[in-house]
């Protein structure tokens, strides 16, 4: 009777260490579920797999949840820049921008990343209001 115990036992053992290393094998937790440190480094490896143009939906997926998220209207179309988190600057427990590389999209896709080309964009006055909002101005005034 105990060898059959033994055995029932040594089986569940063995079944559940089997379970455990398929599951840390196989497992790769989602750049949502990662902490702030194996993101940082996630997030540095995957800009190596970005290409221009690509869609704002994909990258989305590539990288999960963006830090921070900047929007813009311009007159010929939309800006959007995903802020996330790659390089560590202070240790104070709190992400800030410049810890995080910008992504901008133009209209859904990707145009540009990185800290120079982010204040290229600022400089260039992408702050730019529509027409319509410009015209509306003029005519009041008039």
């Amino acid at each position: 009777m105990k060898s059959k115990a033994s055995v029932i036992i040594g089986s569940i053992f063995a079944a559940y260490v089997a379970f455990v290393a398929v599951v840390v094998l196989v497992y790769e937790p989602t750049p949502d579920e990662m902490d702030w440190e194996d993101r940082q480094v996630y997030n540095s490896q995957k800009l190596n797999e970005l290409t221009l143009g690509q869609d704002i939906a994909t990258v989305k997926t590539l990288f999960g949840k963006a830090d921070f998220t900047e929007a813009k209207s311009l007159k010929d179309g939309q800006l959007q820049v995903l802020f996330y988190r790659t390089h560590h600057e202070k240790s104070d427990g709190v992400t800030t921008k410049e810890e995080c590389t910008p992504l901008i999209f133009k209209d859904d896709k990707l145009v540009a990343w990185g800290d120079d080309t982010y204040k290229q964009y600022l400089e260039a006055g992408t702050d730019i209001v529509s027409r319509t909002a410009k015209e509306a101005e003029s005519s009041s005034k008039n």
